[in-house]
């Protein structure tokens, strides 16, 4: 069984079991376990269901793994002529999270 859900402005396709990388949340922590109940699509092998705009009664369950940093971006400003240069650096943080329940009500697996 697959799912569809909608968190922070993007869309996921998921799996039971699957891990993936969202937007960073400040106050989760490590083994707290999350609800997204905006749950788009859904479908297994047999049917499948469309939410209008998303299915009443979806729940995408999660735990959280942890937090990291991405990739440092590295911004360089350059005038010629003007003695202007600026360099910054930036990385953004994430929260790592893996699937533990799709509970779709009316579709079996």
């Amino acid at each position: 069984m697959f799912a569809v859900f909608c968190d922070g402005g993007r869309q996921y396709k998921v799996q039971q079991g699957d891990r993936l990388v969202i937007d960073y949340r400040e106050k989760w922590n490590a083994g707290d376990t999350l609800k997204f109940e905006e749950v788009l699509l859904a479908g297994s092998k047999s049917a499948s269901k469309i939410g209008v705009p998303s299915i009443t009664g979806a729940i995408v369950e999660a735990q959280v793994i942890g937090h990291r940093k991405g990739d440092k971006l590295e911004i360089q400003k350059y005038k010629r002529r003007k003695k202007m240069r600026r360099h910054t650096g930036h990385r953004q943080k994430y929260t790592a999270i893996q699937i533990t329940v799709l509970n779709v009500p009316g579709l079996a697996e």
